[in-house]
This record gives structure tokens, C-alpha cells and sequence, in this order.
């Protein structure tokens, strides 16, 4: 898979070498481009221009290969002993998140400047980029399987653990900042985020805890075909609240024990409601590239970029910008990458498939990640047996399933089916995928995810139990629940 060209926007994003020389750009794993692919500046006039882009993302079933991006949740160790958020630079001296990007740049990373301020590292197709409140997060390059994202995953942190001690800097395996307030978070010196904090507010009440607050795990995989692209959106879109409930990992908030499993999730129902959810319509008889494109259109964009710039573009659409243009400026290919990066959904169809559906959380999920999605999508028969567990549902019980699990987790019901035991279902499937494709690796990295499941637990319940057991105690926390290298 190469990576795509337009820069990310929120939890996890991807984007190619070239496009991380764009101030704000991400880096990952997914698919793009290739060969006789057209230049970013070309203009795009039409709807075939932009099914197009998408077409030229199918891939031979030989080619197929899966990435993994991880936001991780920084937090200052001070020597008072007190825990705090870890802001770009510091003119006290205190821990920095500039000083992480430093320290990475001895193993070979190359910086991205916007403007002064280093805010993205790249190396061989892989790309280390900021959250808007600081989440550091590895977009891995493209790989054939799951164990080689898992190794690259300990890799990076066998690099970035140490740089973070040096510099009393702790990793939290959870999916939302579970101390202090949005208030006490800065945002990094990226324009784009400039724009988006002040935009979101105006769509939704959680924009700005989504922005400053949550981290995710996400993956990106390919498809052979228009057909297979929407199989693999319908499924992940119809897990998408199993795997959130597998996987939340956010149940603090401002200090305190709230009423959520997945307090990332809860974010995400009040961001901005026209480019986030479940996607009705790519359940419809006939959906494909063109339906897609054509929602895709007429959600408001946030920017146009150019000349190192970001300009908010109140009231624009794509649909709009590629029939008028915007002042001087018509829209390129390199636009409609930009914008198909905006948007949210549950899962998001770019020349691959991301699926963001995952809380961050201990490194045993995050390994657990890509073997989950690899043996549900490349194995055909464990995907139409997935396909099975939700293909009934309805659009209401699909969306009223999103809505409660967050707070419910695998307790929650649909059609009278516990959560956890889907989960538990889905988990198997996912391992009867990997067998067929002689991944016994992968099955085994997949053995916390069915532990987990079988026992109707989350990371969540064992953050609470870190949490109770140290009396609440914001440093004594940090202690037990920081990410180490096993």
C-alpha cells in the first residue's frame, strides 16, 4: 500500500511523503496512488473524476496489505509530583512534546516544518504526527501481515520510551486524557487546527474534547474492487460498535470516575453530525464509489490549502468549490484527498479502507488490532461470516446501538443479543480468517482480544481497577497504567 496524498485531520490519518511536505500532514499506512496515477494538482470536474481516485485504490489480491496507526496520550511527570499535559515547548524548560520530536530524529526520522515548528517526522513510508492536543501518534507503513505492524509498533517504542523518560514524559494506554481538563490542554502549532477549533463548536458540543482529549487505534486495508471496497465498508461500519466495545478504554474524565466505558466514543456523537456515524446509505442496494462520493460533496469543507496556508472556507462545498472554484483557486485532486481526510464516519473509505472504531489502550489490544481486521477482510468466508452477525440490523438499531455503547459496553443488547457474546463471535471469526491464511502469529496476537471478550471485560474495567486501587491517586495511576515495553 502506498499512502495517500491529502493530510489527516483528526485521531489517526494518513497521507504519502509528499504530503507530509504540507504543514499538518499525517503519515500512514493505506493505500494510494501507484503507478500512471495522476498528479495532485490536476483539476477535477465532474463526479467520474472523483469515483475515479478511488478506482485506482483496487488492488490485485496479491498486493493486498494492512497498517496500523496508534495515538498515544502524553502526560508531564513533574518533580513535585504532579501530572499534567504535555504542551508543544515550554519556556520554563519543562517537558515538551518538541522535545520527543528531537530525540526521534537520532533514529533516522526526518523532520516537517510548518512554518519554525517541527510538527511531523517521516521515515521509509511511516510518519510520527500530532493530535491536536498532543496525542503522538505512529502511522506505521504498509505491510503484508499483522505480526510485521505489531514488531513495528514495539519498534517505535523501544525508540520513543526511552526519549519520554529522559525527558519525564509517561505514555497512558487509555482512550481519553483521564486527568485534568480540556482547559488545562494546548493545542500544537498547526494551522489546520487553528481552523477546526474554531469551526467544530459551531456543529457539535464535543468538537473540542474530541480535538484536545481522545486517542484512538485504527487500520487501514485494502480492497480488490468496487464491490469488495463496499463489503468491507458495510462490515466495519456494522462492527463498528462491537469493536468500540471491545476496546474502550475510557472511563475517567477530568479526574473523576464517569458513567462511560468509552467516553472517546461519547465524543464522537456530538462532533459534527454531517461528516460522522454509521453511514445509512452505504447499506442501500446500489451503493458504491459514486454514493459515497456524492455524501462526500456536500458536507461542508473545512479549509482550502494553499501556498503553505490554511483558509477557512465557511459555507463551501466540494460540490460547490468544483463548480465555482474559491477567489483564484479551482479544486485539484489534492483538494478532494484534503477533504475526504474531514471526514469522521466509523469507518472512512479514502483508496483503502481506514476503520476508526478502537479506543487506544494496553499494547496487547493495540497488536491485536490488525490481526482482528486482516482475518475478518482477507479471508472471504470470515467475512461474509461477520457480515452475518449484523447484515438484519436496521439503520434505527444500528445508530441506537452506537448511541449506547459508550456507556454500556459489552452489556448492551441488540435484538436481544448481548454485545460481549457478539464480540466474542466476531473475535472467533476473526481467527478462523487468520488460520485460513496461515497466520498461527496472528491468531496468537489475537488470544488477549478473545480473553477479553469470552470474560464480557474491556480495558476499561481494569483501568477502573488501576484507578481504585491506587486511592485516585493521579501519579500513583500514571505509574500502573503507562505504557512499557513488555
Amino acid at each position: 500500500m502506498t499512502q495517500a496524498v491529502a493530510a489527516p485531520l483528526s485521531a489517526v490519518e494518513t497521507a504519502t511523503s509528499a504530503a507530509l511536505s504540507a504543514p499538518g500532514a499525517g503519515g500512514g499506512s493505506g493505500s494510494s496512488g501507484g503507478a500512471g496515477a495522476p498528479p495532485p494538482g490536476t483539476l477535477v470536474h465532474t463526479l467520474s473524476d472523483l469515483v475515479a481516485h478511488f478506482e485506482r485504490g483496487c488492488k490485485s489480491p496479491s498486493q493486498l496489505q494492512i497498517g496500523v496507526e496508534h495515538e498515544k496520550i502524553a502526560v508531564a511527570l513533574d518533580a513535585d509530583g504532579s501530572v499534567r499535559p504535555v504542551p508543544y515547548e515550554d519556556a520554563a524548560g519543562r517537558p515538551q512534546i518538541r522535545a520527543l520530536l528531537q530525540g526521534l530524529q537520532q533514529h533516522g526520522w526526518q523532520p516537517v516544518f510548518e512554518k519554525e515548528h517541527v510538527i511531523a517526522l517521516k521515515r521509509s513510508g511511516a510518519s510520527v504526527t500530532l493530535e491536536p492536543g498532543g496525542q503522538f501518534e505512529l502511522s506505521g507503513r504498509p505491510f503484508s501481515t499483522e505480526i510485521e505492524c505489531a514488531d513495528d509498533v514495539d519498534a517505535h517504542l523501544a525508540d520513543l520510551l526511552p526519549i519520554g523518560e529522559q525527558n519525564q514524559i509517561a505514555f497512558l494506554a487509555c482512550g481519553f486524557r483521564p486527568l485534568g481538563t480540556w482547559d488545562d490542554v494546548s493545542y500544537m502549532p498547526k494551522g489546520r487546527y487553528r481552523v477546526m477549533r474554531e469551526y467544530l463548536p459551531t456543529r457539535g458540543s464535543m468538537g473540542v474534547e474530541m480535538m484536545k482529549r481522545t486517542a484512538t487505534v485504527q487500520a487501514n486495508l485494502d480492497f480488490v474492487s468496487e464491490a469488495d471496497a463496499v463489503a468491507k465498508m458495510r462490515l466495519s461500519l456494522g462492527l463498528a460498535p462491537l469493536v468500540t466495545a471491545l476496546y474502550a478504554a475510557s472511563p475517567l474524565v477530568d479526574g473523576k470516575v464517569s458513567s462511560y466505558q468509552s467516553y472517546r466514543a461519547a465524543c464522537w456523537l456530538d462532533t459534527d453530525n454531517s461528516r460522522c456515524g454509521i453511514l445509512p446509505f452505504m447499506f442501500e442496494e446500489g451503493a458504491g464509489f459514486a454514493q459515497y462520493a456524492e455524501w462526500a460533496l456536500d458536507v461542508p469543507m473545512f479549509f482550502v490549502y494553499r501556498h503553505g496556508t490554511y483558509t477557512h472556507v465557511p459555507d463551501l462545498t466540494f460540490r460547490r468549490f468544483m463548480a465555482e472554484g474559491y477567489r483564484e483557486e479551482r479544486a485539484t485532486l489534492a483538494d478532494w484527498e484534503l477533504h475526504l481526510s474531514t471526514m469522521f464516519p466509523d469507518a472512512r473509505l479514502k483508496q483503502y479502507v481506514e476503520v476508526r472504531s478502537a479506543d487506544a489502550g494496553p499494547m496487547d489490544m493495540i497488536r491485536g488490532l490488525g490481526a482482528l481486521w486482516r482475518g475478518l477482510f482477507y479471508d472471504q468466508a470470515s467475512l461474509q461470516a461477520a457480515w452475518e452477525l449484523v447484515k438484519d440490523w436496521s439503520a434505527s438499531e444500528r445508530e441506537t446501538l452506537r448511541q449506547q455503547i459508550p456507556q454500556q459496553g459489552m452489556k448492551a443488547t441488540v435484538r436481544g443479543h448481548n454485545v460481549g457474546a457478539l464480540c466474542e463471535q466476531m473475535v472467533r471469526i476473526a481467527m478462523a480468517g487468520l488460520r485460513e491464511l496461515g497466520s498461527d502469529g496472528g491468531v496468537r496476537l489475537m488470544e488477549p482480544l478473545l480473553d477479553m471478550a469470552k470474560a464480557r471485560r474491556c480495558p476499561a474495567d481494569d483501568i477502573l481497577a488501576a484507578w481504585h486501587e491506587v486511592g485516585g491517586s493521579p501519579r500513583a495511576f500514571v505509574e500502573k497504567t503507562r505504557i512499557r515495553i513488555d
